[in-house]
């Protein structure tokens, strides 16, 4: 299943994307309560693809918790251990009606933690890597949807990166993005006690906040390099 996301990670809005920043400062800065698994395996990635596990920032009622969770929902209902197709990506304009994702836009909404993404501009025939992130590759937040799926007791949690319209500053790159989430917005997105989906579906727009965007090699088109040379800017 990952070799088949890997194979065709061109086609998705947000197929890649990196979680640089120490792990201190991740749980101070999502002033994370409860970490539900060994820190120790969490170390900087620099090329994240569909199918790994990701952290994940979800609150059950019991403060935020910091999870992991396979990157590709897979609905609780779902017969298999996987769909037929690609649900790394849910779209705002239709998450809150489309049934894989519909459950859980209503109780399942998560953040997604990241300092930057990757999109590819088409150029003729060719498609040239961009690195998208904040100032100082500083901490954002996607909005995101987890799910459990279970079977006989065998189960993971998985979850969606939710994309949007293009910002101004992405439109030359690409048509969509993820929507990124202010920090005034990280509680109610978490706060799924309560569901107003106007008030939700307002938060997934383009975000307003500063970007950056670096065009970088093509190294970062292999999942197999993820080190600091993905994210260095080419000249030129």
């Amino acid at each position: 299943c990952l070799d088949r996301w890997i194979r065709s990670w061109h086609l998705f809005v947000c197929g890649r994307y990196n979680l640089i920043t120490d792990v201190e400062a991740l749980i101070d800065y999502f002033e994370i309560d409860h970490v539900l698994f060994d820190l120790a395996g969490l170390g900087r990635r620099y090329n994240i693809a569909p199918g790994q596990s990701v952290p994940v920032i979800r609150n059950t009622g019991q403060g935020n918790e910091l999870m992991l969770a396979r990157w590709g929902l897979v609905p609780h209902w779902s017969r298999e251990p996987r769909t037929k197709y690609s649900t790394i990506n849910a779209r705002a304009e239709t998450v809150a009606e489309k049934p894989s994702y519909r459950d859980a836009f209503k109780h399942k909404r998560c953040l997604i933690p990241a300092n930057g993404f990757y999109e590819w501009r088409r150029d003729g025939d060719n498609k040239t890597p961009h690195h998208i992130h904040a100032p100082g590759n500083s901490l954002l937040a996607f909005a995101g949807l987890w799910d459990h799926w279970d079977r006989q007791g065998e189960g993971f949690d998985s979850c969606s990166i939710i994309v949007t319209a293009a910002s101004r500053i992405m439109q030359p790159i690409h048509e969509r993005m993820p929507a990124i989430l202010n920090p005034a917005q990280y509680s109610s997105w978490l706060n799924t006690a309560h569901y107003k989906r106007v008030q939700l579906e307002s938060m997934l727009n383009p975000y307003a906040g500063r970007l950056e965007i670096d065009r970088i090699s093509r190294r970062v088109n292999s999942p197999k390099n993820d080190g600091p040379e993905c994210i260095e800017p080419e000249s030129g």
